[in-house]
């Protein structure tokens, strides 16, 4: 996400700390591990009206490109179906983040100043 926020001019690395651990929860933090170990983690919430918030999704960029992300969402995705749980996503507008969202099959839902909003419907028991 530095990448974009720098792009931004937005970057503030003690803003991003302090977000992440003000919204810290292990309980809805898994990691993402291949051989070689952690490589990410991603972080799924449960909202009051029942859907799922991906809240963050983060790849360490030397394990990017290689097809964990869609990993990790392809397992989200069949937890959601199996469920029936639409998941929502933002993303940082301008980041490279959006593109990938629309390529997995979230819709653009809504722009704000700063965030473009996603959702994927679950498919259909």
């Amino acid at each position: 996400m530095r990448e974009s926020l720098e792009h931004l001019g937005r970057f503030d690395p003690e803003r991003a700390r302090r977000r992440l651990l003000d919204r810290f929860d292990a309980g809805c933090t898994r990691h993402v591990r291949t051989a070689q170990g952690r490589v990410g983690f991603v972080v799924l919430r449960e909202r009051p009206d029942g859907h799922w918030l991906l809240d963050h999704l983060y790849i360490h960029p030397d394990a990017q490109g290689a097809g964990l992300g869609a990993a990790v969402l392809a397992a989200l995705f069949a937890e959601a179906d199996a469920r029936q749980r639409d998941l929502h996503v933002g993303a940082l507008r301008d980041s490279r983040s959006n593109h990938f969202y629309a390529r997995h099959g979230f819709t653009l839902v809504e722009q704000q100043a700063w965030d473009n909003l996603y959702v994927r419907r679950a498919a259909a028991a």
